[in-house]
């Protein structure tokens, strides 16, 4: 059952990493490193996102920190101690194993482009065919506001799309989504989510402890994942084997797993698919160009069928695909410059302005 995987990648949060006191759980870390390890062992290659730098640094500091420091201070300060903790620490455990493991640290920034997407691919690809464990974290100590992701969740969503893994396992410090409030009579997890399945009513928005980030990320970067064909597992981290219960156990582990949906993503799809965050206007389509979009047909988006457009963008830019009433219908790759494109609007005979292969309905 093992060779259902050639290639996951497993996200660590930071409370599975973690102490009460916010020091490194080294015990944990060790445990899972173990398992890792016997993954390897089966032939399958592991790509781990991991966070906990932030709460490293934060456990090694303690008092020594200026009350004055605002949180982003804070925050790059955690992070640049925490950092080098914490992949040192990754550094020895992997080579008990004769694993060797190299750091890889990413921005939001760094995914915006075509180029730097596929760059970060290249580097890490290079990577696992040369032995090496890529351990990816966020570079906090220059990712501030609104260059973050909205937390390691959605940096392993990315990661996943992008290294095209069968799975995508999530780690936190839950068993998986509930149908309810934990530890009330009746309530469980949820073992399957079918592709069009809405959880909306059973996801609670608190955020956990050491993470930015909380369950309703899981489950919106989970369901994203599962649609572009990899399934993707919720799972508690803190659970002895959890990991190769789940890869060479399948069955054997309560947890919440979204089953993959059927077909194809072209790896440029799915660049524009996670890259929502980058787009540098809109464009405005008509009620008939919105009807054939949004059918079972893939179709490009011509001019004949554009309104106006919004926005000081490039050719190549990404772009937000509108309904005449303002809703956003998804993200494309646009083929004109702003001006270019207010040029041809309405015309026949031109080329379109999104090609399909660039266009990603939400």
């Amino acid at each position: 059952m093992s060779q259902q995987y050639k290639r996951i990648a497993v996200k660590i949060g930071s409370n599975v990493l973690t102490r009460k006191d916010g020091a490194l759980d080294v015990t944990r870390m060790s445990a899972l490193v173990d398992q890792i390890a016997e993954l390897r062992e089966n032939g399958i290659e592991v790509i781990l996102i991991s966070s906990g730098a932030v709460a490293s640094g934060r456990g090694e500091l303690k008092e020594a920190v200026s009350r004055k420091m605002d949180s982003v201070d804070q925050r790059q300060l955690f992070s640049a101690v925490g950092q080098a903790k914490l992949i040192n620490r990754y550094y020895e455990l992997f080579r008990e194993h004769r694993l060797p493991v190299g750091q890889v640290l990413t921005m939001k920034e760094s995914f915006s482009t075509r180029r730097h997407y596929l760059n970060q691919r290249n580097c890490m690809m290079v990577m696992l065919e040369n032995g090496v464990i890529p351990i990816v974290n966020e570079n906090d100590t220059v990712s501030v506001t609104e260059l973050m992701f909205t937390d390691n969740d959605e940096l392993s969503g990315l990661i996943a799309t992008m290294m095209d893994v069968q799975a995508l396992i999530i780690l936190s410090n839950v068993d998986g989504i509930y149908n309810g409030l934990p530890g009330e009579p009746g309530v469980e997890v949820i073992r399957e989510v079918e592709p069009e399945r809405d959880l909306q009513e059973y996801i609670r928005t608190e955020k956990s402890g050491f993470g930015r980030g909380g369950m309703m990320t899981k489950c919106s970067i989970a369901r994203k994942v599962a649609d572009e064909g990899i399934e993707v597992i919720i799972a508690n981290g803190k659970r002895d084997d959890v990991l190769t219960d789940l890869v060479l156990r399948p069955g054997s582990r309560v947890c919440t797993r979204f089953a993959p949906r059927e077909g194809n993503v072209s790896s440029v799809k799915k660049w524009v698919a996670h890259s929502t965050g980058f787009t540098k206007g809109k464009v405005y389509l008509n009620a008939k160009a919105v009807e054939a979009v949004c059918g079972d047909r893939a179709v490009s988006i011509l001019p004949v069928g554009v309104t106006h457009v919004e926005g000081d963008f490039e050719k190549g830019d990404l772009v937000r695909i509108m309904s005449p009433e303002g809703q956003n219908l998804g993200v494309g790759r646009v083929a004109y410059s702003c001006e270019e494109a207010a040029r041809v609007i309405g015309q026949h005979d031109c080329k379109p302005l999104v090609h399909y292969d660039y266009l990603y309905l939400e």
